[in-house]
C-alpha cells in the first residue's frame, strides 16, 4: 500500500511539468498567410488574350481568417491595352480583392466578395482622351465538391468600355456567368474544365462564350499546366473593329499593319508554385 502510494506520487511529480507545458502551448494562430507565383506562355483572361501571344509573369499574395474573411494582391504583364488603344502606357493589371467564403451540407461551399482590376499608368483614345479601364466586380459563388458554379458583375464601366462619347453604351452592369471543375486523380495528377459567358451589357457584338480543357501534374517543386481554350469570338481581323461583331477583339498595332485576333483558339502551358 505505501509503496504504491509512494509511486503514484512520484508519476504525479513527473506529470505535472508536461501537464502545465501541454496547457501553456500555444493556440493555432486564425490568421494564414501564402503566396504564389506562375509563368504562363501566354495571359487569357475569360478566353481573350492579354499578352498577345506573349508570356507573361504572374503572382501574389493571400491573407485568410478562420472566421472566413479574406483578401489579397495578384498581377500580371499585360499588352491588351496597347494593343487596343493607340498611345497607351498601362503594361500591368493588378488585382486587389477581398471577401468572405464558408461551407454547409458537407460537401457545399459558397464565396461572396468584390475584385478590382487596377491598371496603372493610362490609356488615350484616338483624339487623346484619357481613358482609364479600371474596373469593379462584384462576385458570388456556390461550389459541390469539384464543381463551382460563379457569377461576377461590373459595378462601373467594362474595362473602359462606355467611358468615351462615341462608345456603343455604357457597360456598367455587365456580367460573367462560369462553371468550373477541377478534378483530383491522385499521384499529383489533375483534371480541369471550364464554360464561361460574358454578357457586356449594351454591346451585344462583345458579348461571347469561352471555355477551356486541361490537365495539371504536381512535380514537386511546383505545378505544370497544359490546356486548350477558345471562344466564339475569334474572328479573322477584317473589317471595323468598333462596329464589326466578330472584329470586336481584334488588336492591331498602331501602324495598322499587324492584326491579332485576341479570341482566337490556343493552347496554354503555365508553371506554378506556392508557398
Amino acid at each position: 500500500m505505501r509503496k504504491t502510494l509512494l509511486a503514484t506520487a512520484v508519476a504525479a511529480t513527473f506529470s505535472l511539468p508536461m501537464m502545465a507545458h501541454a496547457q501553456s502551448a500555444p493556440a493555432a494562430s486564425p490568421h494564414t498567410f501564402t503566396g504564389n507565383v506562375g509563368l504562363a506562355s501566354e495571359y487569357l483572361y475569360r478566353g481573350i488574350a492579354q499578352t498577345r501571344g506573349k508570356p507573361a509573369l504572374q503572382g501574389g499574395f493571400d491573407y485568410a481568417h478562420a472566421s472566413g474573411l479574406y483578401a489579397g494582391l495578384w498581377g500580371s504583364n499585360i499588352t491588351w491595352i496597347g494593343d487596343a488603344v493607340a498611345g497607351a502606357s498601362a503594361g500591368v493589371e493588378l488585382d486587389i480583392y477581398g471577401g468572405y467564403k464558408g461551407s454547409f451540407g458537407g460537401d457545399w461551399g459558397y464565396d461572396l466578395g468584390v475584385l478590382t482590376y487596377n491598371y496603372p499608368g493610362s490609356g488615350k483614345t484616338a483624339g487623346g482622351t484619357i481613358l482609364k479601364q479600371d474596373t469593379t466586380e462584384l462576385y458570388g459563388a456556390v461550389s459541390w465538391k469539384w464543381l463551382t458554379l460563379k457569377y461576377s458583375q461590373s459595378t462601373t464601366a467594362l474595362f473602359g468600355w462606355g467611358k468615351t462619347s462615341n462608345a456603343l453604351s455604357k457597360t456598367r452592369g455587365s456580367g460573367y456567368l462560369e462553371l468550373n471543375a477541377a478534378y483530383d486523380l491522385g499521384d499529383g495528377w489533375g483534371v480541369n474544365g471550364h464554360v464561361g459567358h460574358q454578357r457586356v451589357r449594351g454591346n451585344g457584338p462583345a458579348s461571347y462564350t469561352d471555355w477551356k480543357i486541361g490537365g495539371t501534374k504536381d512535380v514537386g517543386f511546383g505545378t505544370v499546366g497544359l490546356a486548350y481554350s477558345a471562344t466564339n469570338a475569334h474572328d479573322s481581323c477584317t473589317g471595323n473593329a468598333a462596329t464589326t461583331a466578330r472584329d470586336v477583339y481584334c488588336y492591331v498595332n498602331n501602324n495598322g499593319t499587324d492584326a491579332y485576333a485576341a479570341g482566337k483558339g490556343r493552347v496554354l502551358l503555365t508553371f506554378s508554385k506556392s508557398f
